[in-house]
């Protein structure tokens, strides 16, 4: 059998990849990405009391009475941590400087700070320090605080809202200092670095010392 001659070779091997090219690049059908996400997506774990109860963390703090929620914050309602119930956010941080920290369960800066975090709330004259978990696992977080024996009040914020409202930008930990009036003293996007560092920038930031 004689062979083909040099150029019908290189036409054919032109025409495979122009047919390979046209395959690769062809319109897929609007189903296929969807299916795609929904089988690599896995939905979140459920929190069950016994992991909720073993976390042993501190309640959130409640609304004084009559106290209306203001600043940037007001109308975020997230998920209290300790009980799973609904947290008013403005309301239930108003009339008091508080120190939001936003953090993820898979964050390591986030947990060599939350420790350090737990210490200044301990100091007095500390300001209420609410920790705020800004990924949808919420037993992740829990199951995070439990190993770092960090027991702050905490809330769960899958959605982001509360970095959405301050503005924030998408990076943990962020620290975000909130005044008596509902206002924003300082979004701090950097870990602390201990105790002592997060007594000082509430100091500058908020005028309680610690």
């Amino acid at each position: 059998m004689k062979s083909f001659p040099v150029a019908w070779r290189w036409t054919l091997a032109a025409l495979i990849a122009v047919v390979a090219l046209a395959v690769a690049i062809w319109p897929r059908g609007a189903r296929e990405t969807p299916r795609a996400a929904s089988e690599t997506t896995r939905p979140p774990a459920a929190v069950s009391p016994g992991l909720r109860a073993a976390a042993q963390l501190a309640d959130c703090p409640r609304p004084a009475p009559g106290a209306v929620g203001s600043g940037p914050l007001a109308g975020i309602t997230v998920d209290c941590l300790a009980t799973g119930g609904p947290v008013d956010l403005a309301a239930a941080v108003a009339g008091r400087p508080v120190l939001l920290n936003l953090w993820t369960y898979w964050c390591p800066p986030c947990a060599e700070e939350l420790p350090a975090l737990q210490r200044y709330a301990e100091r007095p004259g500390a300001v209420t320090v609410l920790t705020v978990h800004s990924d949808p696992d919420e037993a992740k977080a829990l199951a995070r605080l439990t190993d770092l024996d960090v027991r702050l009040p905490g809330v769960q914020d899958g959605g982001a809202k509360v970095r959405s409202a301050v503005k924030a930008p998408a990076v943990q930990p962020i620290s975000v200092l909130v005044r008596a009036d509902g206002s924003v003293a300082k979004v701090v996007v950097r870990p602390f670095r201990d105790a002592d560092d997060i007594a000082a920038t509430v100091a500058a930031e908020l005028g309680a010392a610690a």
